[in-house]
C-alpha cells in the first residue's frame, strides 16, 4: 500500500470534520488548530522535498541521495492550544538533515500564531507567509513556490464551503447583506462581498454563502440566490435585507412567497436625516413604538396615525416612512420572541468589524481571491460567538401555519418549481 504524507492524512481528517459537523455549526477552534497543524506539516514536508530534490512519490534519480524514513512527532504551542506535527526523518544523505523549520517553530510561537492568522485571516497570501518567515529568521527558509503550494491546498477549504450542499439546513429566517472591501488592484474601488446567513428551525445561526458581487446589482444578487437554490436551499419564511433595489428585486423574483423584512437599523439611519436634530429623539420614540407594536395590525394602525400626524410637518420623513412600509412591519407577523433577531441585518457586519479590529487586518487586498478568503475566515471565526435562538413547539407550529398561509410548502414539486423559476 502506498504511503502518503502525514499532511494528506491531516487534510482528509479535516474534511471529515467539516462534513460531519451537526447542522453546519463549525467547531472553529478545532478547525483553526488543525488548520495550523496542516500549514506546519506542509511546510516541513516542503523543506524535506527541497533538501532531497524530489517529491514524496518521486524515485531517486541518483543513488545515495537519501530517502525519507518516517516521522518524529513533536508539539508546538499556539494560540489555539498545543499542535502536534510530525518532523520528517531522512536517512543515507551526505549531510545530515536538520530541520530549520522545526527548531524555528518550537522557539517562535508568536510568529507561528501570526502565520496561522495570516493564512486564515489575510487571504492565504504567499507573500505574507514568506515575509513572516524571513522577518523572523533573517533567511528565506522556503522558496516562494513551496509556500505557494501550501496556500493553494488550503484554498480548497474555501471552495468546498462555496459548493457544499445546503439542503440539510432547515432555514427559517434568511439574511442577506454585503460587505465592501477595497482592492489595490482596482485602484481603491470597493468591491461588494455578498453574504447570506440564516437561522435554522433548531435555532442555530449558519453562514451559508459568500461571493463577490462587484456593485451589488440585481444581476449579482440573482446569480447569488440562484446558486444557493441550486445547492438545495430551503424556501425561507422570511428574508431580511436593506433597501438596495437590486437585492429587493432579486429576492422577489426567487422567493416571491417569503416575507421580506426591511432592516430597521438602516431605515432608522435614513429617518434620522429627515428631521432636525433636536426633534429626532421625540420622533424616534414614536417610530420605535410602531416597531415594537404587539402585532402586525396594531403596528399598521399606528403607522397610519404617524403618517397623518406628520405628513404636513415633515413631508420628506413621511415619504421615506411610507416607502416599503409593509416590509418594515412584516417582522410583527412572527413569534414575539423572534422579532428582534430578524428585524436587522447587523449580525455579520458587527461580527466582521469586531473581528477586523481584533486581528488588525489591513484594509485593502491585492486580489479578489484574498478578499473573499479574508471575509470567509473572519466570519467563520465570528460565527463561533453567534448564540442560538430557542424555538418552542408552539413557535414552530405558529411558523408552520404562517408558511401555509404564505403558500410555502415543503413538497418536492415546490422545490422543482422554485428551480424552474430560477433557471
Amino acid at each position: 500500500m502506498k504511503r502518503i504524507p502525514v499532511s494528506e492524512k491531516m487534510r482528509k481528517e479535516l474534511e471529515a470534520l467539516l462534513k460531519g459537523v451537526d447542522s453546519g455549526e463549525f467547531l472553529l477552534s478545532e478547525i483553526l488548530r488543525r488548520g495550523a497543524a496542516i500549514i506546519l506539516q506542509e511546510l516541513l514536508e516542503q523543506e524535506v522535498t527541497e533538501f532531497l530534490g524530489r517529491g514524496h512519490y518521486e524515485r531517486r534519480r541518483v543513488e545515495n541521495t537519501g530517502y525519507r524514513n518516517g516521522y518524529e512527532p513533536f508539539n508546538i504551542k499556539t494560540a489555539e492550544g498545543k499542535v502536534c506535527v510530525y518532523k520528517p526523518q531522512v536517512r543515507n544523505t551526505e549531510k545530515p538533515f536538520c530541520s530549520k523549520l522545526a527548531a524555528f517553530f518550537r522557539n517562535n510561537s508568536k510568529v507561528l500564531e501570526k502565520l496561522a492568522v495570516e493564512m486564515y485571516a489575510r487571504g492565504l497570501s504567499t507573500r505574507d507567509i514568506e515575509d513572516a518567515l524571513i522577518e523572523a529568521t533573517g533567511d528565506m527558509i522556503l522558496s516562494k513556490t513551496a509556500v505557494s503550494n501550501v496556500t493553494e491546498i488550503l484554498y480548497k477549504e474555501f471552495e468546498e464551503f462555496q459548493n457544499r450542499d445546503l439542503s440539510e439546513y432547515e432555514i427559517e429566517y434568511l439574511f442577506l447583506d454585503a460587505i465592501y472591501e477595497t482592492l489595490r488592484a482596482r485602484f481603491g474601488i470597493k468591491e461588494a462581498v455578498l453574504c447570506a446567513w440564516g437561522i435554522t428551525r433548531d435555532g442555530k445561526k449558519v453562514l451559508l454563502h459568500l461571493a463577490l458581487g462587484n456593485k451589488e446589482s440585481y444581476k449579482d444578487w440573482l446569480s447569488f440566490l440562484r446558486d444557493m437554490v441550486r445547492r438545495g436551499l430551503r424556501i425561507p419564511t422570511t428574508i431580511t435585507t436593506d433597501g438596495a433595489p437590486g437585492l429587493i428585486k432579486a429576492v422577489e423574483v426567487v422567493f416571491p412567497k417569503s416575507l421580506r423584512i426591511r432592516c430597521w437599523y438602516h431605515r432608522m439611519q435614513n429617518f434620522c436625516s429627515k428631521v432636525p436634530e433636536e426633534i429626532w429623539p421625540e420622533i424616534k420614540a414614536e417610530i420605535m413604538a410602531i416597531r415594537d407594536a404587539a402585532g402586525y395590525e396594531q403596528g399598521k394602525q399606528m403607522a397610519y396615525e404617524f403618517i397623518e400626524k406628520y405628513k404636513d410637518k415633515f413631508p420628506s420623513l413621511v415619504r421615506a416612512f411610507k416607502e416599503d412600509l409593509d416590509a418594515l412591519l412584516n417582522h410583527l407577523r412572527l413569534p414575539f420572541r423572534h422579532r428582534r433577531y430578524v428585524r436587522t441585518t447587523n449580525l455579520v457586519e458587527r461580527s466582521f468589524e469586531e473581528e477586523r479590529r481584533r486581528t488588525k487586518v489591513i484594509p485593502c487586498f491585492l486580489t479578489e481571491k484574498s478578499a473573499l478568503k479574508l471575509v470567509f475566515s473572519v466570519l467563520m471565526r465570528a460565527a463561533k460567538r453567534w448564540r442560538r435562538i430557542s424555538f418552542t413547539r408552539m413557535e414552530l407550529n405558529y411558523l408552520d401555519r404562517l408558511r401555509e398561509e404564505l403558500g410555502i410548502k415543503e413538497k418536492p414539486q415546490d422545490m422543482q418549481e422554485l428551480k424552474e423559476v430560477c433557471f
